[in-house]
Formats: C-alpha cells, sequence, structure tokens
C-alpha cells in the first residue's frame, strides 16, 4: 500500500477486517525505521466520509464548501468533489485544482479578502463567479475585472467572548454596508449575498445570533437598492466535533427559520475546513537529537527534583507540518510510539523542530519517558493547515502521505452511488496487506 502526495499520483489502501490505523502506523514507522525514518502521514480517508454522513445528518439544510487552502492534497480534494461538496478558493491555483476535478463553477467561490487582479480576471474567465468583499477598494477592482461577478458582502462579526482581533481583521461593519451597496449599484456589480465568519476559537455559540441579526439587515437593506439576495454564508470555524456541530445548530436552525425560511430562495451554505480534514490526518516524527537539561520547571508532575528535563529535537517544524504553531496553539498532544512499562518514571519535555530557531518550539513542556534518538512520536488531528511545501530554512524533505480506508467506508460510498468512476478518477485502490499480530509489531521496543 503506497501513497504519494505529489499531484495526482496516490494509491489508497483498502484495509481487511480488523486491520486498524495504528496497525498502518506501526507498518509505515518500521518500514521508515529502515529506510530512512523520514516523517510521514497516514491520511483515513474514510474520516472525511464520515465527517461528510455528520453533516449531512445534523445541517443538511446547510450546503458546504470546503475550505481548499486548509488541505489541498489531491485525494482530499478529489474525495470531496465526490460527495458532492463545493469548494472555497484563496487562489487561482486553488480554483485550478477543484476545475481539474470537473468540479463546476457554480460550485466553487471566491473568499479571498485580498484578490490580484489576476486572480479575479482568472475566475471571470472560467466562470467562477461568486466572491466575496468588505471594501470599496476590492469592490471597484471586482467591477473592473469581471463585469458577471456576484458578490456576497463579508460582514465582521463580533465576539462576544471579547476577542476582537480574530473576527474584526476581514469584514466591514453594518453601517459601510449600505455606502458598498450604494457603490455596487453605481458601478453595476451585482451583490447576490451576504457571508460571515464565526471563529473556530468561539466558545459563545450565542455570536451566531448576532451575526444573523445583521445579516438579515443587509439583505433588507439589499433589497431597497433592488439587488435579488439569493446566498447566505456562514463561513467556517467548526471543530469537527459533532457535539459543537449540533451545538450551532440549536442556535443557528430557529433563527434560520424567522430570517431566511424555507421557500424564501435563500441558499445557505458554510466553509468548513479542518471540520473535514484535522481528525484524518496522522504524524509520524523521528528524534533525531536530544539534550538533558536542568530541571526548572515548576509545572504539573514530578518536577522540581534533581532529575533531568530533555529537549527533543524531531524531523518535522513549524517550517513544515507544524507551520500553524507559529498562529496558534497545537490542538494534538504528541504519542510515544514505542511500548514502555506503564511504572516508566515520567520526565519534564519539550519537543523542537530540526531548524534550532527559537521559534521551532512545537511543545513547550510535557511529561515523556525518556526517549532515545531514533524513537517516534505520533501526533493526531494534523490534516488541517499541515500539508505545506518544505522551507528552504533546512533540507528536511516534505512527509509522505499514505492514504487509507477500510473496506466498510468504501462499500458506504458505493452504496451512495460514488465509485471511482465518477469524480475519483485519480483512485487506485489495493487491497491491504497489513495484518500485524503482537508478534509482528516487536520493532515497538520496551522502553
Amino acid at each position: 500500500m503506497k501513497g504519494f502526495i505529489e499531484d495526482a499520483n496516490y494509491s489508497v489502501g483498502l484495509l481487511d477486517e480488523g486491520t486498524h490505523l495504528e496497525n498502518v502506523i506501526d507498518n509505515y514507522v518500521y518500514e521508515h525505521t529502515l529506510t530512512g525514518k523520514n516523517a510521514f502521514f497516514v491520511g483515513d480517508l474514510g474520516t472525511i466520509v464520515k465527517k461528510h454522513n455528520q453533516w449531512q445528518n445534523v445541517v443538511a439544510q446547510i450546503k458546504p464548501f470546503y475550505t481548499v487552502k486548509c488541505n489541498s492534497a489531491p485525494a482530499v480534494l478529489e474525495i470531496l468533489a465526490a460527495l458532492g461538496t463545493g469548494f472555497a478558493c484563496s487562489s487561482k491555483n486553488e480554483m485550478a485544482l477543484v476545475q481539474e476535478l470537473g468540479v463546476s463553477p457554480e460550485n466553487i467561490i471566491d473568499i479571498s479578502p485580498c484578490k490580484q487582479s489576476s486572480q479575479i480576471k482568472y475566475a471571470a474567465k472560467t466562470g467562477v463567479n461568486i466572491m466575496s468583499c468588505d471594501n470599496e477598494i476590492e469592490l471597484k477592482k471586482i467591477a473592473r475585472n469581471h463585469p458577471n461577478a456576484k458578490l456576497l458582502l463579508h460582514i465582521a462579526t463580533e465576539d462576544i467572548s471579547g476577542d476582537e482581533e480574530s473576527n474584526m481583521k476581514f469584514g466591514t461593519t453594518l453601517k459601510n454596508c449600505r455606502h458598498l451597496l450604494e457603490c455596487a449599484k453605481e458601478l453595476d456589480v451585482q451583490i447576490v449575498g451576504v457571508k460571515f465568519h464565526v471563529s473556530s476559537s468561539c466558545k459563545e455559540p450565542q455570536v451566531y445570533i448576532h451575526a444573523l441579526s445583521d445579516a438579515r439587515c443587509v439583505f433588507d437593506m439589499a433589497g431597497e437598492f433592488g439587488f435579488k439576495m439569493t446566498i447566505l454564508d456562514i463561513g467556517g470555524g467548526f471543530t469537527g466535533s459533532e457535539f459543537q456541530l449540533q451545538e450551532v445548530n440549536h442556535v443557528i436552525s430557529p433563527l434560520l427559520d424567522v430570517y431566511f425560511p424555507e421557500g424564501s430562495g435563500i441558499k445557505v451554505i458554510s466553509e468548513p475546513g479542518s471540520y473535514y480534514v484535522s481528525s484524518a490526518f496522522t504524524l509520524a516524527v523521528n528524534i533525531i537529537a536530544k539534550k538533558a537539561v536542568e530541571n526548572v520547571s515548576s509545572g504539573v508532575g514530578k518536577t522540581g527534583s534533581n532529575e533531568p528535563a530533555f529537549m527533543y529535537y524531531m524531523n518535522d517544524g513549524v517550517y513544515g507540518s507544524f507551520a500553524s504553531k507559529l498562529s496558534e496553539n497545537l490542538n494534538t498532544i504528541p504519542e510515544v510510539h514505542k511500548k514502555y512499562k506503564k511504572d516508566a518514571p515520567l520526565f519534564t519535555s519539550s519537543l523542537w523542530g530540526p531548524s534550532c530557531d527559537e521559534l521551532d518550539q512545537i511543545v513547550e513542556n510535557c511529561l515523556l519517558p525518556e526517549l532515545n534518538v531514533g524513537d517516534w512520536l505520533i501526533f493526531d488531528n494534523m490534516g488541517a493547515d499541515t500539508l505545506h511545501e518544505p522551507s528552504a530554512f533546512n533540507d528536511f524533505q516534505r512527509p509522505t502521505i499514505y492514504y487509507m480506508m477500510s473496506f466498510s467506508d468504501w462499500y458506504e460510498m458505493q452504496d451512495a452511488g460514488i465509485t471511482s468512476d465518477t469524480m475519483m478518477k485519480n483512485f487506485f485502490f489495493v487491497p491491504s496487506c497489513i495484518q500485524l499480530s503482537q508478534d509482528d509489531s516487536s520493532f515497538s521496543t520496551e522502553a
């Protein structure tokens, strides 16, 4: 079962009954231990199928437009295209990627808040008409380069937790919307809807109450100018948790019934990104260096003694798969791959990328058994904002991706009428030969 990240040259291993993700990871840790110890991803495409089914079960009235910049791996885009999602693109390259899969322009929206003229012209040439806009300069730029554009006014939301910075960066105020509508009328640009975004860091679903109320005001305002409004985009911010999805639906469903009722001709869409892919990818990294330092931590667990603390350097970091660590907290806990005794002592540890840059700290403080150079760490929930080109800062190569899917998930897709003969023309399914027993996994040594 081989998988490749380059373009569409990948295959997907179908897992036999009783073979699990852990078996796949064990298999590739063993293989990479023998061949170079490079970091690698395992992508479970079945998880994406499950997330889509979850979306359909909870918020079927909202069409998902997957945020391509979150994870643009060809296998991810192809399976989402086969599932019938739309795509929210932020660049010309992203639009080209999904168009190569045969996705129609009607199922693509351009959500970049700051578009280059060449990007707008490309959208116009390829029939991608729906795009967002939040200021007069952007509006005039679109008017010059895309006469058939259909705009969503991006309005700002207010995070009632007080973290205004994340939500006020993009989006116009309700007060400024009237001015933008006047400008659009003068420039003969179509305004067809409203977009807002609630950050995934927002813990209060109540923020949707204010956002939907504001959106309704803009719809009414646009009607005064003669615009026919047909689209409401409630943005992203979905964590992937079914509980959070249900919680948001519990808040917005009655509001949608009041403000944008069924039969009103309003299409409600959203822009889930990490929701689909975060839990679908697991990253395995290798310890390439180790340093014992004085333990000056006063944190949790066994600290403040004469025991040393350890700094471990891994073969992937913020200039690679952990790039999002530069702007947000890591949403995963490292797991030691090798087996160790339950009563093995734990030491204060920090995890670093390979660059020796002070910014390249992945985990500041955690408790781990003592590790050795050559040991492996496993990070789950690594499917979002991780599959980037490696930085020229170092010579570490981009991790390989190995794709898998269980037979049950594949059959579920077939039952839904989705087969490799339709959208998934680049899928190459091969039977999985991974059936590791405990004896086969003996390379996971005791600490």
